[in-house]
């Protein structure tokens, strides 16, 4: 076994052990978008490398050195005993200098592939590497292709920005610093807030050089009394100018490294080249339309966005968006931070996709708009118009997302259901969902794409991908299999699907996501202040709008990173930006995709009342909880004989017994909040944290209760209109 494992070991070359060692990122299309090199490589010469820096790299990685030929028996024993003792202390592994060399040319770093057979050819590629070069020139190869941190590769270049000086003028305890960077570049970074870290890893190193024989004691003592950020750069000064494709680029390079990370890949070594799901096209739509568009009016530069687009049928995650008007990368990720409260969006998630998959309601079963308090509590739940309709549908209650018929179907289904239904999707929420979280929860549009991806495609969850395939340094292709799981039955996937075309349909709260000649469905969501945080009436502090067709999926989330700042909220006329901006994006993409309408699986039966065809589980068992039966609003669904793609006929002659205000505007809630982070009603946003680069300061929370005193809503139709549609 031993014999074919050396045969079959990978070519190991000259060119190899010299090349950059930067992890390379591809587009679908096999382009490149991302190298983590952020600087060209300096090389570093023989001559370039003080002997002293040599001492401290052999000091520090591998004392045995130059008395090995490539694999170290004692080194590895040792690494054995301080292995099973825990008295290591970082300083030794059972790779020697050489081995390291071997695995960062021609490897994978992941950990999954530290096995038996990648041991041995590393052995072996090892000695042969001794046999061809001299001590001398591996340790040059070494020192050339280690990663250095801030996109960084070899000591020469690392000397040049963290010193602005070549490595013959660096002092002692700077090149302890340079030689003990490399086993965790970010963990050492001598620009961290906290330098504790890299000040004892330099210090690892001195007393290294000490037991080597480099460096006296009292050598290692001066270099110790030295800061470690002793003559470094200004941060600011070095930053490289960041270019727009970068930026253009970065929300989705941040998730494909997260994720990469999480397969057992250490990308800042090895020299992987990542191929992703990235469609360059679309992403460069989600950025322009962002960034340089006139199509979508975004009423400040401090506006913020986030978006996630997938396809449905695979989990493929073809664009993302972590924000807009960028100035640096590897800043917050907009897109995947589940730290604002979806609003409405997630009423379909954890309200009425439950009630259909475990109480087979249909879409016609009745639900009640009347008042209501959170049990326990004086807290009252309204919506933006603080009126009530009586007995209306579900159907109804999704396209005008209406408040309190959301709360009775949790109530309904019980918060352990609901929870296994968004357990189901991918959402893990810290308490079981009840009472205000069937108005929001925290959220991410990553998660709501992916979610929202299984009502596309007929039940199936797909966790949302980025990588298909990581090369390694020996050629080998590892691809990343993403098989999807049934997360709800077909019937409820469909229905949902039904009642959320109306919900971009003249009568719904998105009728300007509406795209003609395209078959769509989609959930609009508002958060709206509380009172007590002194914003204007009817401010917004979180939009959403995640919709989908049969090719695609985008959730976008927009909103200000620190809402609770004087100024830094959404305009009331300024709702739909998010339905508006997927509407551009969506338009562009579907033009390249068959656009196709979903079919009506066999365990679903419909009927037509007053003209609306309404769906419901066949055979199945339901209850209309005591109330009488009533019919769904016009334009809320396909009437019979035909529909119109993406917005339903405009047929104000049917008139709907349901509805018992006179007043009733085709709008939807605010999910109201507070700065407060106590709740007793129940958390409905979830926390608004300030999402500005991660720092969730309490005073800038806008956790959120919800006590009905402020409520949200669209307000695309003009007043006539809507009188006519309800009087």
């Amino acid at each position: 076994m031993l014999t074919y494992y050396i045969a079959t070991a990978p070519k190991i070359t000259g060119s190899n052990l010299s090349a950059e060692n930067a992890t390379r990122i591809y587009d679908k299309n096999g382009d490149i978008i991302w190298s983590m090199a952020t600087h060209n490589r300096e090389y570093a010469k023989a001559d370039d490398i003080p002997d002293s820096l040599k001492q401290a790299v052999v000091s520090i990685e591998d004392r045995r050195f130059y008395k090995h030929h490539g694999v170290d028996p004692i080194r590895i024993g040792g690494a054995l005993v301080s292995n099973l003792t825990g008295s290591s202390l970082g300083m030794q592994g059972g790779s020697t200098l050489t081995q390291q060399l071997v695995k960062l040319s021609v490897f994978s770093t992941s950990s999954a592939d530290q096995t038996l057979k990648r041991k041995t050819q590393e052995m072996w590629l090892a000695t042969q590497v001794e046999k061809n070069y001299s001590k001398d020139q591996i340790l040059e190869f070494y020192i050339n292709k280690v990663y250095m941190g801030h996109g960084i590769y070899g000591m020469k270049t690392a000397s040049e920005y963290y010193f602005n000086k070549p490595l013959k003028d660096l002092t002692l305890a700077q090149q302890a610093l340079l030689a003990g960077i490399p086993q965790s570049p970010t963990n050492y970074d001598p620009y961290a807030k906290d330098t504790e870290s890299a000040t004892n890893r330099r210090n690892l190193v001195l007393q290294a050089m000490v037991r080597y024989g480099a460096i006296s004691q009292q050598d290692a003592d001066d270099a110790e009394k030295q800061a470690v950020d002793a003559g470094l750069q200004d941060i600011d000064s070095k930053a490289e100018e960041t270019n727009e494709k970068r930026l253009m680029v970065d929300g989705y390079v941040t998730s494909v490294l997260s994720q990469a990370k999480s397969m057992g890949y250490d990308t800042s070594r090895g020299g992987l080249q990542i191929y992703t799901n990235m469609d360059y096209k679309l992403q460069k739509k989600l950025y322009d339309e962002a960034n340089n568009s006139s199509n979508v009016s975004f009423p400040s530069k401090d506006v913020q966005i986030g978006a996630t687009m997938t396809n449905p049928n695979t989990g493929a995650v073809v664009a993302q968006l972590g924000g807009r008007n960028l100035k640096s990368t590897f800043g917050i990720n907009r897109a995947t931070q589940t730290m604002r409260s979806g609003g409405s969006s997630v009423k379909p998630l954890v309200d009425y996709g439950p009630a259909i998959e475990y109480l087979n309601w249909p879409t016609f079963r009745t639900v009640q708009d009347k008042k209501y308090k959170y049990p326990g509590t004086d807290i009252s739940v309204n919506d933006w118009d603080k009126d009530f309709m009586g007995n209306i549908t579900m159907r109804s209650a999704i396209v005008l997302s209406r408040n309190i018929p959301a709360i009775k179907a949790l109530d309904a289904v019980g918060p352990k259901k609901a929870g296994q239904f968004l357990k189901n999707l991918g959402i893990t929420t810290t308490t079981s969902p009840e009472g205000a979280s069937a108005l929001g929860i925290p959220i991410s549009s990553e998660q709501e794409a992916a979610a929202f991806g299984a009502l596309s495609n007929g039940g199936t969850y797909y966790e949302p991908n980025y990588v298909n395939k990581i090369v390694t340094g020996d050629g080998t292709s590892h691809y990343n299999k993403n098989n999807g799981k049934r997360a709800m039955k077909e019937s409820t996937a469909f229905m949902l699907t039904d009642m959320l075309k109306g919900v971009v349909g003249y009568a719904g709260t998105a009728a300007d996501a509406a795209i003609d000649g395209i078959h769509q469905a989609g959930k609009s969501g508002l958060v709206a202040y509380d009172e007590r945080a002194g914003m204007p009436d009817q401010a917004i502090s979180d939009a959403w709008f995640t919709g989908y067709t049969r090719s695609y999926v985008l959730s976008v989330w927009t909103g200000y990173d620190q809402p609770n700042q004087p100024n830094h909220y959404i305009s009331w006329e300024d709702q739909d930006l998010p339905a508006k901006y997927y509407k551009q994006v969506m338009s562009y993409a579907m033009k390249y995709r068959k656009n196709s309408d979903w079919e009506k699986p066999d365990s679903v039966s419909s009927t037509t009342r007053n003209k609306i065809i309404e769906y419901k589980v066949k055979d199945a068992d339901w209850s209309n909880g005591g109330l009488p039966s009533v019919y769904s609003i016009p334009g809320s669904g396909e009437q019979e004989g035909g529909s119109d793609v993406s917005a339903y006929s405009n047929d104000s002659s049917s008139t709907s017994s349901e509805v018992t205000t006179s007043s009733s505007r085709r709008d939807e809630e605010q999910s109201s909040s507070s700065s407060s982070s106590v709740d007793g009603a129940g958390n409905a946003g979830g926390g608004n944290g300030n999402g500005n680069n991660g720092n969730n300061n309490n005073n800038n929370s806008n956790s959120g209760i919800n006590n009905g005193n402020n409520s949200n809503g669209h307000s695309n139709l003009n007043p006539k209109t809507v009188n006519d549609l309800f009087n």
